[in-house]
């Protein structure tokens, strides 16, 4: 597991004076449909463990975009089995913060072979009659970085993400 856990929040502000060249964007994270579900009645485990969601990396390539290129990373949430199209359709109303999951149990069909040992965040307890859900990851752009050898770039620590005054309700389709 890689955590990041220990690296100190810097103000990366002075960056951007000295690399006028650089590119940015944001993308959306799945904790915005979390609210959503626990209002629903499904429990997000790392919440209720206050843990960082586990993630993982896969086998699966995203599609290549100039010199960038990388699998894409996942997150997990155990759903009890009888909640888990419900757990789809909430997440499902969020196309642009990651959306529907991909795909639901089988984690070694992504390459993933201990379900309990996440790349980061931290491993959750699945409970009898839980199904392990995934999501894509905003740490997929990170893993692209890190395999395309890209020379500098500013991220967020798996987990801690950038913070709006948007909510999360202005995401839901």
């Amino acid at each position: 597991m890689i955590s990041f856990e220990h690296l100190p929040h810097v103000d990366a502000s002075a960056a951007w004076a000295e690399h006028p060249d650089l590119v940015n964007f944001l993308s959306g994270c799945s904790f915005t449909f979390e609210t959503l579900m626990a209002d629903a009645g499904i429990e997000i485990r790392h919440i209720t463990d206050k843990s960082n969601v586990p993630m993982y990396l896969t086998n699966k390539p995203c599609q290549p975009a100039g010199r960038l290129h990388g699998n894409m990373a996942v997150s997990m949430r155990p759903i009890r089995a009888n909640r888990v199209s419900d757990a789809a359709t909430i997440s499902g109303h969020f196309p642009s913060v990651h959306g529907s999951p991909v795909p639901v149990g089988q984690p070694e069909a992504l390459g993933i072979s201990d379900i309990y040992r996440p790349d980061f965040g931290y491993p959750v307890r699945i409970e009898p009659g839980e199904v392990p859900v995934f999501w894509t990851s905003g740490v997929t752009p990170q893993v692209a970085v890190m395999a395309s050898g890209v020379p500098f770039a500013i991220t967020h620590a798996p987990g801690h993400m950038f913070m709006t005054d948007i909510p999360d309700s202005a995401y839901h389709a």
